[in-house]
């Protein structure tokens, strides 16, 4: 594995490199820099500030070019390895071929930045810049026009945005959101499906809410779906469903409603012959009253889910007594990460906990539900 961390200066990429270095076992591993040093690493008189205490840097992992980092890489790809040396295009393109790479950006308000590379230059005795010159030399670092570097954070898989003031809220954040999870290179199934069914979401019409729904047997998909309203009528956001037109409150009028569920298209479509025995179905929404009958009725063995519903309780019960297992699957946090506010360790938030505590007791058997991850 190996991690890059792109942003600007001081958005803290070597704090999180140390982090992964001594509390997951990465090895810092460096590329050096052809171009001449930006200015917004430089103090007021115009001399380098480095980043970290001389002599730091390991000659045995400082290669030349990315070629060169790559090609060590490869044979060791199963061990852990972090760079902050994520220099233009080139080294991006090169790095985000490989399926051990991931790419995360650090970013902090300009105003953070600049109190820390003050600091940074008390440091090595030096005279900071002021304000308006760290502003102007940090706007030509990233959005110089052909030479910035800003492009290059928004290619990053995981944004982390980290203004945090201390270095234990930092790595309490990182622990609770696991950067060295292998899933985030390569997805489990559970993660593959579950990607297969949010992707189907969008396919959706319904003006409440999209949902969508994979039905796999044996790691095979079988069948897809998504809600909203059926073959030949007119689609819900064209206002062919006058109930979720008309701003009706969750739960209210369900009979009214005409559109078809996610997973009723993907039941639908299947049909119970190709279902068979040991399939599972994975919804990014949990299901329905009137489709967990369905579901248990054409013999699926397991359902997968991400995002609680209102009716979680009575759906548990239908699934309990008719021998279906369910699992609540929430795959690894992606996008925009704020550190500062922290991370759960738990993907329940509390008032689905509240909501949610009568289906454990309900539902106590280990093999049925499992604890969610």
């Amino acid at each position: 594995m190996l991690i890059g961390l792109c942003g600007g200066i001081c958005a803290g990429k070597s704090s999180i490199a140390s982090y992964l270095v001594e509390e997951h076992r990465f090895e810092r591993i460096y590329l050096e820099r052809t171009a001449a040093t930006p200015a917004v690493e430089k103090s007021a008189s115009n001399a380098h500030v480095p980043s970290a205490q001389p002599g730091f840097t390991d000659p045995e992992y400082t290669f030349p070019n990315i070629d060169a980092l790559l090609d060590f890489v490869t044979l060791r790809w199963k061990e852990r390895w972090v760079t902050t040396d994520i220099w233009d295009d080139k080294v991006v393109d090169a790095l985000l071929r490989r399926p051990f790479f991931l790419l995360v950006s650090v970013d902090a308000p300009v105003s953070v930045r600049w109190q820390r590379f003050k600091h940074r230059c008390a440091a090595y005795n030096l005279k900071p810049p002021t304000l308006e010159d760290f502003v102007l030399r940090n706007d030509a670092h990233l959005f110089a026009p052909g030479t910035g570097l800003g492009a290059l954070f928004e290619r990053a898989q995981l944004k982390l945005l980290n203004s945090t003031t201390s270095k234990p809220s930092l790595h309490s954040a990182l622990k609770s959101l696991n950067l060295s999870n292998e899933a985030r290179l390569r997805p489990s199934w559970d993660q593959y499906f579950m990607q297969l069914a949010d992707l189907a979401a969008h396919r959706s019409n319904c003006m409440k809410r999209r949902v969508g729904c994979v039905i796999v047997r044996e790691k095979r998909v079988i069948s897809t779906g998504y809600n909203g309203t059926p073959r030949g009528m007119t689609n819900c956001n064209e206002g062919g469903c006058p109930r979720c037109n008309s701003a009706t409150k969750g739960g209210a009028d369900l009979s009214t409603c005409l559109c078809l569920h996610a997973e009723e298209n993907a039941l639908l479509e299947a049909g119970r012959d190709r279902i068979g025995d040991k399939s599972t179905l994975y919804c990014n929404t949990c299901p329905c009253l009137t489709c967990s009958v369905k579901i248990a009725q054409v013999g699926i063995s397991e359902v997968v889910y991400n995002q609680g519903y209102m009716v979680d309780t009575k759906t548990a019960e239908i699934f309990a007594e008719s021998g279906v297992r369910l699992r609540q699957f929430s795959p690894p946090r992606e996008g925009l990460v704020d550190l500062s506010l922290g991370l759960p360790e738990d993907t329940i938030t509390p008032s689905e906990a509240s909501r949610l505590g009568d289906i454990r007791e309900i539902l106590d058997d280990a093999d049925f539900v499992r604890p969610v991850y």
